[in-house]
């Protein structure tokens, strides 16, 4: 007898997908919708939210349809490392500043890849960090310093 779900990693994917931007749409609902030559603070969360479901329900009807592999070792070192990179970041960014920061979060996450390695990781880092220096702090004038108090910036 053939299984229902063909596919489980695309039915768990499409299943949280889906979780998550009902999510968004039910704590959007509170807020203003306003319209679409006019905002209001739920109307890009709730078209997201509404979008993210949507590609969540495509993927659980996929998985019925078509096969695919079993779902594999759940990845808990990269999650955690991932967490705490986001959770630095938001501690460092005011004291450390935005290049330091950025170093961290991307070095951080890189780990937590299978195929990290230091070269291209750091690359990386630098590259964004540059990237983020010139949109946020010289385009778009948001007030973050590129090195904070903590290095007399």
């Amino acid at each position: 007898m053939t299984p229902l779900i063909r596919n489980p990693k695309d039915f768990w994917a499409g299943v949280i997908y889906t979780a998550i931007g009902l999510a968004v749409i039910i704590i959007g609902k509170d807020y203003g919708m306003g319209s679409a030559t006019k905002m209001g603070p739920a109307y890009f969360p709730t078209v997201l939210g509404a979008l993210l479901a949507l590609i969540g329900a495509v993927s659980v009807v996929r998985s019925f349809l078509r096969p695919g592999g079993p779902i594999g070792v759940f990845a808990y070192k990269g999650i955690v490392l991932v967490t705490v990179a986001t959770v630095l970041f938001g501690l460092l960014v005011r004291g450390a500043g935005i290049v330091i920061a950025i170093f961290v979060l991307v070095l951080m996450s890189a780990y937590a890849s299978v195929k990290f390695r230091w070269g291209p990781s750091i690359v990386l880092a630098f590259g964004l960090a540059v990237f983020c220096v010139l949109v946020f702090i010289k385009g778009l004038g948001i007030p973050l310093s590129m090195l904070g108090s903590w290095f007399g910036g």
